[in-house]
């Protein structure tokens, strides 16, 4: 007589693409019961909605991790707003300029879903890794992939100050400085993958928020992006240990984000000397020491007034709805003007043309939303008006989804080039991470000739780098780890 043994399999639940769509669902239901009570419900319901609809769309296994921050960065950007309305009590309608924000903000996010449809139609079918590509960097040591991560970043700030010191090459030197970006994508996504080298990636990430916040802009938030979307691209096990160390990681973020809020009127005025100047005149040490002493009070601070202004800062659709009010008034003169500006920004290299005229943010701003750019630097915002404002204004809704749908194009072509090389998967991945924070990074607010020569810069840059410097740095990866 034989007897069979029931096993029973207990399924491993990794963050992935099903598990964020999964959250992102509970995020629509639990903000559809929020969404009666709000100013605009329709707004701030529908708006709730998109995450879903957007990782629906490009959730397929294969697709590049770091095009999910691409999208949801953006999003949240224009559902900020909804949230904004809420605390304020009124319609977006009721803002200052009026219905055209609430334009804004639908078509913000009619755009950001038209991406996601590009990247789908583009990268959809992508082969998926074999199982050595997808475990190919695990062969490696961890010293050696903090020594990559430690040149990178020495690379990366000798790069940005090459980008600022040479005239009209600042887009080739800030796209190879996303080196850094890359070496620290692949150290996370080792460690998450393998346990091991945990000391390295802590002393990297505090090695990544101290050089954030000692600089002009504070970007001490990328490392927070990158580990988290290293995270998506592991397949990290999700447990609950897993979910309190993401909560953990998301009020550090907040915490550092509401700090540098409160002191960054006050620290750059005291780095430059200046209310108009970005370039710093005070030693690191003294940054430091300020700063420093701004934290030890911290307890001075007013939350809820720096919370707000976080958000105002963060939402990105007032801007947008200004352009609107001024383009029904006064047309632009010269047809599809912001598009011709970006291709002859990107085709017109200034060792050929060197009378080509520079970009200025302040001159479009002035020109596209009729306002003084010095005021909305003032109150901590940026002076552009983003990409999809010049979108709007050269092709008018819903027209801008084509020029949309076509920069949507044009970087998935670029990511499915990385993607097909013949590299480790999460090396890959890596690569596309730091194409979308180079081209995106400041999401919405992005100039249309910035974001187009941003993207066919770092696709130059990086073809040759994935061809001919890549290949040197694995070989001594391989060779540290006694791989034949």
């Amino acid at each position: 007589m034989t007897s069979a043994v029931a096993i029973r399999t207990v399924a491993t639940t990794r963050l992935d693409f099903d598990l964020l769509r999964r959250g992102c669902l509970y995020f629509a239901i639990a903000n559809a019961v929020v969404a009666p009570f709000a100013p605009d419900p329709l707004a701030y319901g529908g708006g709730a909605l998109v995450p879903f609809v957007l990782m629906t769309i490009i959730g397929q296994p294969t697709m590049p991790k770091g095009l999910a921050f691409f999208l949801l960065w953006q999003w949240g950007q224009a559902f900020a707003r909804a949230v904004l309305s809420v605390l304020d009590g009124e319609s977006m309608a009721a803002s200052i300029d009026g219905v055209d924000v609430l334009y804004a903000y639908w078509y913000a996010l009619a755009s950001i879903i038209t991406l996601a449809v590009a990247f789908r139609l583009v990268l959809g079918n992508l082969a998926s890794p074999t199982f050595s590509e997808y475990h190919a960097h695990e062969r490696w040591r961890p010293p050696d992939l903090a020594t990559v991560y430690f040149v990178a970043i020495v690379a990366s700030v000798a790069l940005v100050f090459l980008s600022r010191s040479v005239p009209g090459a600042d887009q080739p030197f800030q796209a190879a400085a996303q080196v850094k970006v890359i070496a620290l994508f692949l150290l996370c996504t080792y460690v998450f993958t393998t346990g091991r080298g945990r000391g390295a990636l802590l002393a990297a990430i505090v090695v990544e928020i101290l050089v954030g916040f000692t600089g002009f802009l504070a970007d001490f938030r990328a490392v927070f992006i990158y580990v988290a979307v290293a995270a998506l691209a592991a397949r990290v096990k999700w447990s609950g240990a897993t979910t309190a160390a993401a909560f953990a990681w998301l009020a550090v973020l907040l915490i550092l984000a509401l700090f540098w809020t409160s002191v960054k009127f006050e620290y750059r005025e005291y780095v430059t000397g200046s209310e108009e100047s970005q370039q710093i005149k005070v030693p690191l040490e003294q940054r430091l020491a300020y700063l420093g002493e701004r934290a030890l009070n911290i307890g001075d601070t007013k939350w809820g007034e720096t919370s707000y202004l976080l958000l105002t800062r963060f939402a990105y659709v007032d801007i947008f709805g200004q352009v609107i009010g001024v383009d029904r008034g006064t047309h632009e003169p010269i047809a599809a003007r912001q598009w011709k500006d970006a291709f002859a920004h990107v085709f017109q290299p200034r060792f050929l043309f060197p009378d080509k005229p520079g970009l200025s943010d302040s001159e479009v701003f002035i020109r596209l939303a009729r306002s003084d750019p010095m005021e909305q630097m003032r109150l901590g915002t940026s002076i552009s008006v983003g990409y999809m404002a010049e979108n709007y204004v050269d092709l008018g809704f819903p027209g801008m989804l084509a020029g949309i749908f076509g920069y949507g194009l044009l970087l998935a072509l670029v990511v499915r080039y990385f993607m097909t090389r013949p590299l480790p998967w999460m090396l890959r991945e890596a690569i596309v991470m730091g194409l979308a924070y180079n081209t995106a990074g400041t999401g919405m607010e992005v100039s249309l000739p910035k974001l187009l020569g941003a993207t066919v810069m770092f696709f130059l840059v990086w073809s040759l780098m994935a061809k001919f410097a890549l290949p040197v740095a694995l070989r001594w990866l391989d060779r540290q780890a006694g791989v034949p």
